[in-house]
């Protein structure tokens, strides 16, 4: 399995590239700063996925794989580590917007909740505000306790 790595700034033309290949918005990525976590196989970005923090929570987003790499386990991957480095960063609770990958966010550990009970902060930003549709589903996963 590819190893997940933090990304760095020249990486996000890459990154922007495979989320626009991939419907996902990109317009708010340099006013949101998101920190994205990545993997790369033969030198190209296959996987990536970001973390846009408000206070003790976080917004898990712009979770990309490469079309001819889905299903082997690198959405998992990814997922896996920016939950890691929301323990880390003392973060308590990952809420995320998705219109495709309910299922998988569910198998991930997420649940369902309304929209309106994200935080008001994070309601705030550009992707609930105008970037993901009021059609997406808004999910919820608490790390407390978990490891």
């Amino acid at each position: 399995m590819s190893e997940v790595k933090l990304a760095f700034a020249q990486d996000l033309i890459a990154i922007r590239a495979l989320l626009e290949r991939s419907g996902l918005p990109t317009s708010d990525l340099e006013s949101a700063r998101p920190e994205f976590a990545l993997i790369r196989e033969s030198g190209r970005v296959v996987a990536a996925g970001a973390l846009q923090r408000f206070g003790s929570s976080a917004l898990l987003r712009s979770v990309v794989v490469a079309p001819d790499r889905r299903g082997s386990g690198l959405g998992r991957a990814i997922v896996g580590e920016l939950e890691r480095l929301a323990r880390g960063a003392q973060i308590d609770r990952l809420v995320l917007l998705t219109q495709t990958a309910v299922e998988f966010f569910a198998r991930e550990g997420y649940q369902v909740i309304e929209r309106s009970s994200a935080p008001g902060d994070m309601q705030g930003s550009d992707e609930f505000r105008s970037l993901c549709p009021s059609s997406a589903t808004c999910m919820e996963k608490s790390l407390l306790g978990s490891t």
